[in-house]
This record gives C-alpha cells, structure tokens and sequence, in this order.
C-alpha cells in the first residue's frame, strides 16, 4: 500500500481532513493529542483539492492526514514539547520535516503529546497529563512518542511522526502495535526538533505498515544546510508488492535475550523468527558484548547532552519565567523559572548530566561511556560482517500500567534496554508487530541494519510483514 492509497479514491482531501479531525475528537479520552491544527489543516487540504490533477497525482502524500509529535515545531502553532517550560511558545518557523511533508501534500492535522522534552519511556511525564494505550485505558502506551503511537493505533490517523532517541519511536510503536521507524542518524534532518540530545535525536514515521513507513521515510530524508549533522546518503528502496526474506542472514545476540524477557514476549518473538526461517531466511548467534553496558552508557551520554540543551530555558532567553515577587536577583529568577518550569524527570536528568560533565568527574563518567559508546558500535559492525538484520524483543515486556514504575526509575530506564544501542551507534532500526501476550496486548519484533541500510531493512521488515498477515487493531483482535 502507498501512502497516497490511505484516502479513498474519489475521496477529496477536505473530506479526509474532516474525517480525521472527527476521529481525534472521538479518541480524546487517549489525551493523545495536544494542539489539534484544525485551521492549518483545513487550508492545506483545501489547496491540494485547488491542485490540477495531474500536479496532485505528483505528490506522494497528497492529501494524507497526518499528525506530528509536539517537539516539532510548525510555524503558527503551539509546539510544547510537552513541558510547561514551552506552554505558551508558538513555533515561528517549520521544522525541514514539515516542510517536507507540506511539499509532499500531507495535511498536518494535530500534534501529539510526549513526555516532556522527549525524557522518558511512558508518557507520564508530560506535564499535561499522561497518554492512554488504546489497547488498555490503564495502560502506559510507551514513550516519549506515546501520543503519536496511540494516536495512530486507535486509527484516527494512519501516520504520525515521533522522535527517538534512545527508543521513544520504537517503544512506544511496540506498546501500541503498529510500526515505528527510526533511520540512520543523519538521514533526516532535525532542524526544527526541540533537542534532548544531539547526538542521539531522530525524527521518524509511525504507521500501520512497513510500506507506509518507507514512504514517508522518502518524503522526509535527505541532506539540509540548516543541519550540519545530515549526510547526502545513498537513495533507499521502499519495499514493492513482492519482497522476501530468502537468503537473508538474520543475526540473534541469544545471550543478551538469556534474562529479562517476559516469556509472552520471548513466544512472540521465536515465533517471528521461525516464520522468518520458514520463508527462506537464515539464524545465526551474534555476540553484542558490550550491549550489556548500554543502558549506563546511554544515560550518561544523553542527560550530559540533555544538561547543555536545556540550559537555554532559563527565563530570559527561551521559556516560563516566574512571576515578579518570587525571587530577588538574576540567579534566584533562574531556579524559580526552572523549578517551576521543569518536572521532575528533566531537573533528574539535567542534575545527571550537569554532575558527569562537572570538573573532577567529566574523565571517569562522559569519557568512559563516549569509549563504551565506540565499543558498542564495533560490536555491531563486527555482527554485519555475518550478518544481515540483528532481531530481538523491542521491549522486555509489553505495555505496563500507569503508575506502576513512576517511582523506580531504573525499572522505567530498563524498558529501552533494547532499543537505545541503535540510537548510540546511529544505526536503522525499526519495530514490527509481532504477536500479542496473554492480556491481549501487542509485542514489537525489532531488527537493526547497518548505517544508512534502510532498503535491507525495509525489505526484511516488509517480507515478515507480508508473512504475518493484517495485525489486529484495539478492540479488534
């Protein structure tokens, strides 16, 4: 399926604006969505409907309702980043991808809710509320792109974009049971993106299908002068009609998966990689030794880029400033605007990041993760030396209740135990729907390709896709 097939033919592009806008009001109880862009969606549509049809016919995503997770800015609108720091802030430009996507004739319909500055792995750290998982009302959906992953799971729309950067496109993709694709960092900009940390950070598509996934991916990638971190990568391939896994060599790091892993999950994910091998593909042990040491790693590295990111926001250049009367001199108007600003998990995150980059502990904290760092991505070369794809769990367990890790932050730190290699070694990854557990809830298979490798990727993806058949969706198992 092309995304341009997700409005029925003969369907107007202000018609399927309508319908969107329709169904975001109907799934508010998920508090998916943060600013619904009514007005800008309406113009848009209406213009595309103008277009001769021929020019029409020549944009990929002609009239498709989209929505965009609110740390990307789009000019005119509210763009918080789920923070009461960024409560009143409209964006006054448009990120490259929404650029892109307005080229491409997308119609962005909402901005979704995330954890706040993109820190955290449920969505409850939003300061406006937590998102619900349309499959369980009690449940978290994943973060921090939990609003763009229950947004498109409860099909109000078919396409969202999230950010990642250390799980929070994939995690939440796999909570949810739909598609969830982060690229090769550098392959899209993130001019626009409201930054946690920047080496790290990547804008990607969440959809219903691998196909989907790779065509959005198309309208959004390629270099931008407005990003120095963007490369000019070789062109990608999105899947075709007929794709398969014969003769592909699909690597298992077994230890890594030895404990851990709920064993619902574990089920789903054999049964993925056997359906695999029934199509013609290939297991193969690989040893990612260093994987082990990823969650440290990437929590020293992300708070330390976190704490000079956010040191922007201090109420005089960018963000909440208190109210006269709450503090006496320049200094104390700093903690008072960040103390009321910030919530709890970004002050633990920059107080992280601002101890391991301080003098006396920069050489045995930052230096020695930034080496782990290095070692992890050896580790993953060595494995595509042999193999294709790595696959393993998305996550260790499927959706949790909200609430239930809120006070143990390492317990929340480990759901990305899986996901967050890809983002410090900056390679392609991507979460398929793989089965469901016991509750009835979905499990995500992710496979990992190396840098700039998304049409092996996509292809493999696509292929187990094709051999799974449709994924159920909430309410509809």
């Amino acid at each position: 399926m092309s995304p341009i097939d997700l409005r029925p033919t003969g369907t107007s592009s202000e018609a399927a604006c309508e319908r969107a806008l329709a169904a975001i009001a109907d799934v508010a109880p998920l508090n998916a969505v943060l600013t619904v862009t009514d007005a800008r969606a309406r113009a848009a549509a209406t213009a595309i409907d103008a277009l001769p049809d021929a020019e029409r016919a020549r944009l990929p995503l002609a009239g498709v309702p989209i929505a965009i997770k609110d740390n990307i800015c789009a000019r005119g609108t509210r763009t918080t980043a789920g923070s009461r720091m960024l409560d009143r802030f409209v964006a006054p430009y448009d990120a490259t991808v929404v650029q892109r996507l307005d080229a491409a004739g997308a119609v962005i319909v909402a901005k979704t809710n995330c954890d706040e500055f993109a820190m955290g792995s449920s969505n409850e750290n939003s300061a406006f509320g937590p998102v619900r998982n349309p499959w369980d009302h009690a449940r978290t959906p994943g973060g921090s792109s939990g609003g763009s992953g229950a947004l498109v799971a409860s099909g109000a729309v078919d396409i969202a974009l999230g950010s990642d950067t250390g799980g929070s496109i994939r995690q939440p993709a796999s909570f949810c049971g739909i598609v969830g694709l982060k690229p090769t960092y550098g392959r899209v900009s993130r001019y626009g993106l409201v930054a946690y940390g920047s080496s790290l950070d990547q804008i990607g598509p969440m959809t219903r299908t691998v196909r989907q996934a790779g065509h959005v991916l198309a309208v959004l990638a390629g270099p931008d002068p407005l990003d120095a971190t963007t490369v000019a990568a070789p062109p990608f391939e999105v899947p075709g009609a007929e794709v398969s896994v014969r003769g592909l060599r699909v690597g298992v790091p077994r230890a890594l998966l030895a404990s851990g892993v709920a064993e619902d999950v574990q089920a789903s994910v054999e049964q993925a990689l056997a359906l695999m091998v029934a199509g013609g593909a290939t297991l193969h042990d690989v040893e990612l030794p260093h994987a082990a040491h990823a969650i440290p790693t990437y929590y020293l590295v992300a708070t330390a880029e976190a704490s000079a990111n956010l040191a922007r926001y201090d109420g005089v250049r960018f963000g909440h400033r208190a109210p006269a009367g709450t503090f006496t001199d320049l200094a104390s108007m700093y903690a008072a605007s960040r103390t009321e600003g910030f919530g709890d998990e970004v002050i633990r995150r920059i107080l992280l990041g601002t101890y391991v980059l301080s003098a006396g502990y920069y050489d045995a904290y930052y230096r020695k993760a930034q080496q782990v760092r290095t070692l992890i991505t050896r580790d993953y070369e060595q494995a595509f030396a042999s193999v294709d794809v790595v696959a393993m769990p998305t996550a260790p367990t499927t959706a949790f209740r909200l609430g239930e890790k809120v006070e143990d932050p390492l317990q929340m730190y480990l759901a990305d135990v899986f996901t967050v290699s890809a983002n410090l070694s900056g390679l392609p990854a991507i979460s398929v729907p793989c089965g469901l557990d016991g509750h009835g809830l979905p499990v995500g298979l992710q496979l990992t390709a190396p840098a700039f490798a998304e049409t092996q990727l996509l292809q493999a993806a696509a292929a187990y896709e094709d051999a799974r058949g449709s994924f159920p969706m909430p309410g509809r198992a």
